[in-house]
């Protein structure tokens, strides 16, 4: 049988383009990987992507607390991953590190495939790759401000991003996660790279923006750059959004968005707990609403994708996973 709050079905996974449906992200895989492991993880240049190498059997626990918990799919732990990092602080090789990457999705699908074996009714998560943004490797809060937007070349970009998405999708994700991106320019640059290097693949690209709730992290006008990226890409673009900021400024920055289109941009949305943070101080807590509580009015704005970021755990989701079916059941909104 599948777990509370998980309907048993042998459709296919639930796909972000079906207009009815609702799909629930994993949420913060730091956070939950610390239920696991003894060895701290925040200032880590490597963050949560270290125990890829020293402690796979946590990662794959992580991945399973969350489809526990409702999730209907898991990212991989790779947001901070890439070929350079991991030569230079796990003393691999390239072809190592490549083999590492794609190890991430392995592990992905060890967790399924052992989720499944639990609950052999529950239907078949999907499996999606994190591609976090350049700036995470810089390992200085710039992914949050998109500072290295106006010094860094969008060729020098890409050369990063494309080893570790060919990992990725060499180990057999369903779809990418291109997520916290703080600049157009580098969102744009990926949407086209997947259009000219990978036109079989489908992901969702997730924006960093800033506390006025209007702007890109880097200061573009959100809704503006939302729906130019998405019309660079339409057929490969499962979603467009944000992610890893305070849930509060989630209404403000889609709100409207889909206005006079013909063509509506679905809507991707996993915020952080509302906590701030930089890279000296770590995380600072504020007065923060629970998640789940933003879950009703997402959803009524149109929202297709919540889960959650930095700071939200399983519990966060199996919170968010109610409420997703307490909203179908008051809309009549049967799950596609």
């Amino acid at each position: 049988m599948a777990p509370p709050g998980i309907s048993s079905s042998s459709e296919e996974n639930p796909n972000f383009l079906q207009s009815k449906n609702i799909v629930v992200l994993d949420g913060g895989f730091a956070t939950q990987l610390s239920c696991h492991v003894s060895q701290p993880i925040d200032g880590d240049v490597l963050w949560s992507a270290r125990f890829l190498a020293s402690d796979p059997e946590a990662v794959i626990d992580t991945h399973i607390d969350f489809l526990r918990a409702g999730a209907d799919l898991i990212i991989t732990n790779t947001y901070q991953a890439s070929i350079g990092l991991f030569v230079k602080h796990l003393n691999l090789t390239e072809e190592e590190a490549y083999a590492l990457i794609k190890k991430s999705v392995e592990l992905a699908h060890t967790a399924v495939e052992r989720y499944l074996q639990e609950f052999p009714d529950a239907k078949k998560p999907l499996i999606v790759g994190s591609v976090g943004p350049y700036g995470a490797s810089l390992h200085d809060g710039s992914e949050y401000t998109g500072a290295y937007a106006s010094s860094t070349p969008v060729e020098t970009m890409k050369a990063w991003h494309v080893p570790r998405i060919d990992a990725l999708i060499e180990g057999g994700v369903d779809l990418l996660a291109i997520e916290t991106i703080p600049c157009r320019a580098e969102a744009e640059m990926l949407v086209n790279l997947l259009k000219d290097k990978y036109p079989q693949t489908k992901a969702w690209l997730a924006f960093s923006v800033a506390q006025d709730g209007k702007s890109t992290a880097f200061g573009e006008p959100f809704q503006e750059t939302a729906r130019a990226c998405y019309d660079l890409n339409p057929d490969q673009l499962v979603a467009v959004g944000v992610n890893c900021t305070a849930p509060r400024l989630i209404e403000s920055l889609v709100d409207g968005i889909n206005v006079g289109r013909s063509t509506p941009i679905p809507i991707v949305v996993y915020p952080n707990s509302g906590e701030s943070y930089n890279v000296e101080m770590g995380f600072t807590k504020t007065d923060c609403a629970p998640l789940s509580s933003y879950v009703a009015k997402w959803l009524d704005m149109g929202v297709k994708g919540i889960g959650g970021c930095c700071r939200t755990g399983a519990e966060d989701i199996k919170a968010i996973k109610r409420e997703v079916e307490k909203w179908r059941i008051q809309n009549n909104v049967s799950e596609v």
